[in-house]
């Protein structure tokens, strides 16, 4: 007798399998007209392995942002990638080559968080920005994040180099 343990193969298997139906749904259509019936006849589960996994396609939605949070954080841990210009060609690369991902947390993120949430207020003190530092954090994470998601919805036209001389500029143009 199997038991179906949280990290158990066959569970692991069926949540990747609604995760990858979840995501590619995502691409056409928003959050509230995805229903379970569309991801259990796409991937051919039953009704009870959805909900042996989720409470609902919210809960799908938290999870899988989650785990996208989980994976951006892992790739850029250890590079502070806004000190330097190669750091956001790194990250700008990361994301051309990435669309589906970026786009998919974009959409995930209903209730305002961010994606792009680090910041480096060692740049900040060396740039003298002290009044106000909270409200200039905010000013550079959101508009950091509405630069993204305008090059996401362009198809990334333009390079990650292009991109990262625009965030360089609009960073240094203040």
């Amino acid at each position: 007798m199997i038991v179906n343990v949280k990290n158990n193969k066959r569970r692991r298997e069926s949540q990747e399998k609604i995760e990858r139906a979840f995501i590619e749904l995502l691409q056409t259509r928003e959050i509230k007209d995805i229903t379970v019936s569309d991801l259990i006849k796409m991937t051919e589960l039953n009704r009870s392995t959805f909900y042996a996994n989720y409470m609902d396609i919210f809960d799908l939605a938290d999870q899988t942002r989650e785990k996208l949070e989980h994976e951006f954080s892992d790739l850029f841990a250890d590079y502070d990638y806004f000190n330097e210009r190669t750091g956001a060609l790194k990250m700008f690369t990361h994301i051309k080559e990435n669309q589906i991902f970026y786009k998919t947390y974009f959409k995930l993120c209903y209730d305002e968080k961010f994606l792009i949430s680090k910041y480096d207020a060692k740049r900040a003190e060396k740039e003298h920005i002290s009044n106000n530092l909270k409200y200039h954090i905010e000013f550079f994470r959101n508009g950091l994040n509405a630069i993204i998601k305008l090059w996401l919805a362009g198809g990334c036209q333009e390079s990650p180099e292009e991109m990262a001389e625009v965030l360089t500029q609009e960073y240094r143009g203040r």
